[in-house]
């Protein structure tokens, strides 16, 4: 790895209740462990079915189930398929998005650990990230307090924040989550679309810097 005179910064756009981003994230953590000094990560959140009202139908659940194995297959994470027999869930990522927004303003250098834990508690636990008390319980693991958490995700203007954050992921071309961006001058420049190891990631890093 050679020298850089400066940081870089990635752009990880990401979502809490993203199969692929589960699995991506641990290789975003150990990029940033292994490039300490030399490297920071600014997650961002994508709209993954933000504001679903309706109940996931048969055929939804067989392609996410189908989506949960094959990240199962490539990254050996564990998954808890229980979840597919519940008749009633509506997926919508967007209260889990805002506490994770709020978790970035008020605890900046834990925002990738918690989103790990968010990760673990949907795929693993099959905890509803929808469920406000659960979202509390989540942050609170890592001593945010909850009535701070809870004045700043309640606000309005952390959900226009959070709706602002959706339209600028989409203007810089992330269609697919998860997506990494290195931060340049002339703007964001993808260095992946989707699930890559960390090998393949640091190559293309390797190239672009």
């Amino acid at each position: 790895m050679r020298d850089l005179q400066e940081n870089l910064t990635l752009l990880y756009v990401t979502n809490p209740m993203c199969a692929w981003c589960y699995g991506f994230t641990p290789v975003v953590r150990r990029l940033r462990a292994l490039w300490q000094g030399q490297l920071n990560v600014q997650v961002l959140f994508g709209d993954l079915q933000a504001h679903e009202s309706e109940p996931l139908q048969h055929e939804q659940k067989e392609q996410l189930a189908l989506s949960w194995h094959r990240v199962q297959e490539r990254t050996f994470l564990p998954f808890e398929y229980r979840f597919f027999i519940q008749r009633s869930f509506v997926f919508n990522s967007e209260p889990a998005c805002r506490a994770m927004l709020c978790v970035r303003l008020l605890r900046p250098v834990l925002t990738l650990e918690i989103l790990r834990a968010m990760h673990s508690a949907f795929f693993v636990d099959n905890i509803d990230l929808k469920d406000t008390r659960e979202l509390v319980r989540l942050v609170g693991i890592f001593g945010i307090p909850e009535n701070l958490f809870l004045t700043l995700f309640e606000s309005e203007e952390i959900a226009q924040q959070l709706e602002d954050e959706f339209a600028f992921v989409d203007s810089i071309g992330a269609a697919t989550f998860p997506s990494l961006f290195l931060d340049t001058e002339e703007g964001p420049q993808q260095l992946a679309s989707g699930y890559v190891n960390l090998l393949e990631l640091e190559q293309r890093l390797l190239q672009l810097t």
